[in-house]
């Protein structure tokens, strides 16, 4: 099973592609402000650097929180777009052994469908400005 991990909760973004649950390859960068921008051409990059197409992505593992609001949002957007879109399963895991978590989760056959954030804390909503 060919899986892309995703960690986007800090400055310094991961990515990783894993056979089963051997690393083919990973990726970190200091993406900060520019994650949007640059995740995608990253893991184009890192496919293209494994002779791997899109189309042979068979599950996406998410780390889930706690951490950067626009991060975790960005990271798992991207994960559940893909695994939605290529039909592949998608899992998220929050604990600090998360890839190893998520690589098994993914390869017992689990499937979270969808997966959410986990910030850490409750929202702090402030009032609309008049």
């Amino acid at each position: 099973m060919i899986i892309l991990t995703i960690r986007t909760d800090k400055p310094e973004a991961e990515i990783g592609l894993y056979e089963d649950s051997k690393q083919l390859a990973y990726e970190t960068w200091q993406a900060h402000r520019q994650l949007a921008e640059t995740v995608h051409s990253k893991i184009e990059s890192l496919l293209k650097s494994q002779q791997i197409d899109w189309s042979n992505i068979e599950g996406i593992a998410c780390f889930q929180g706690p951490g950067s609001f626009t991060g975790l949002r960005i990271g798992l957007t991207i994960g559940n777009a893909l695994a939605y879109s290529y039909g592949v399963p998608i899992v998220a895991a929050q604990d600090p052994e998360w890839l190893e978590t998520a690589v098994q989760r993914l390869l017992g056959g689990e499937n979270d469908n969808q997966t959410q954030p986990f910030y850490g804390a409750e929202a702090h909503i402030t009032l609309q400005k008049k």
